[in-house]
């Protein structure tokens, strides 16, 4: 049974800085497309980072780039985000996927495994 489980969300100051961990079990991170996904109240799920299971390039959202970095530690399982210079409209559920076909991998509606989610706020 495939099952994604995020984790390292929380409340945090502009400016600062928070690692979003996703553990994956029932299958091998490194066969597969991840990324990260976010949801804001009210906004379309988007793109974040993802990596590409057919070269491992790794892409970031205009809106992040330089800020977020995307990382895959195999050994372990494990996909992290590292969310560097957060911003009062970074805040929003962050979700990760995984798909085992060829996709683009910053387009959500391409992904079939989904974890639950974790919140980020960034707020003073």
């Amino acid at each position: 049974q495939v099952q994604l489980v995020e984790s390292g969300g929380g409340l945090v100051q502009p400016g600062g800085s928070l690692r979003l961990s996703c553990v994956a079990s029932g299958f091998a991170l490194d066969y597969y497309a991840i990324g990260w996904f976010r949801q804001a109240p009210g906004k379309e799920r988007e793109g974040v980072s993802c990596i590409s299971n057919s070269d491992g390039s790794t892409y970031d959202a205009d809106s992040v780039k330089g800020r977020f970095t995307i990382s895959r530690d195999n050994a372990k399982n494990t996909v992290y985000l590292q969310m560097n210079s957060l911003k009062p409209e970074d805040t929003a559920v962050y979700y990760c996927a995984a798909d085992s076909r060829l996709i683009p991998c910053l387009l959500p509606y391409e992904y079939d495994n989904w974890g639950q989610g974790t919140q980020v706020t960034v707020s003073s």
